[in-house]
């Protein structure tokens, strides 16, 4: 192997390592802003009482492979149903569009669903909802299941971070009203990444 190639070579791992230590310091810093946004009293879900023991979330460790990128198709003509959730609350919801993924070489599916109240909001037209369910619940993870955030992609691909996957409000405080995840976005994998169940 000449000189040339092992220099190439060196500076594309080197270029990886950078890129891994950037992403590792982006979820860091989710994961701090999460606990000041806990922290305060202005905008935490916690009850009084385990807010004056808060110390942090828990969270899984950051794992870049349930950072993916998805192949994002758009469904049209989707009809407003009424999502579940822990209360008789019936918040309506479209199915928005279905995303495509692998994770250790197995390939998943979901439905992303945009609210009625988002669509018809100025400040939040551009947000779609992820809700799901997989293998960890009621053990490593919340039993009800977690939820993502995401923006309407300009294209064919989204990237979907499970790094960045959160516990319903209700998982902390029985006064909120949270989505059930939809039975067809349960996946038949572990997702260890994102936060992890709550320990009161």
């Amino acid at each position: 192997m000449n000189k040339f190639i092992i220099l190439l070579l060196s500076i594309s791992f080197q270029t990886s390592i950078l890129i891994a230590q950037d992403y590792q310091k982006e979820i860091q810093k989710h994961q701090e802003e999460m606990n000041q946004s806990f922290a305060n009293p202005e905008e935490t879900p916690l009850t009084a009482e385990d807010l004056k023991q808060f110390k942090g979330l828990d969270f899984f460790p950051i794992d870049e492979k349930f950072k993916v990128e998805a192949r994002y198709v758009r469904i049209k003509d989707s009809q407003p149903f009424k999502m579940k959730t822990s209360t008789d609350r019936l918040p309506v919801y479209t199915k928005y569009a279905e995303v495509f993924f692998k994770i250790d070489g197995k390939e998943f599916k979901l439905n992303v669903y945009q609210g009625e109240s988002s669509k018809n909001s100025e400040a939040y037209k551009n947000f779609l909802f992820l809700p799901f369910t997989d293998a960890s619940n009621g053990t490593e993870s919340y039993g009800g299941g977690r939820y993502i955030d995401l923006l309407i992609p300009e294209g064919d691909k989204i990237i979907i971070d499970f790094n960045k996957a959160y516990n319903p409000s209700c998982t902390y405080n029985h006064k909120y009203s949270c989505p059930t995840p939809p039975q067809e976005n349960d996946l038949d994998i572990k997702i260890l990444a994102g936060v992890k169940a709550y320990d009161h």
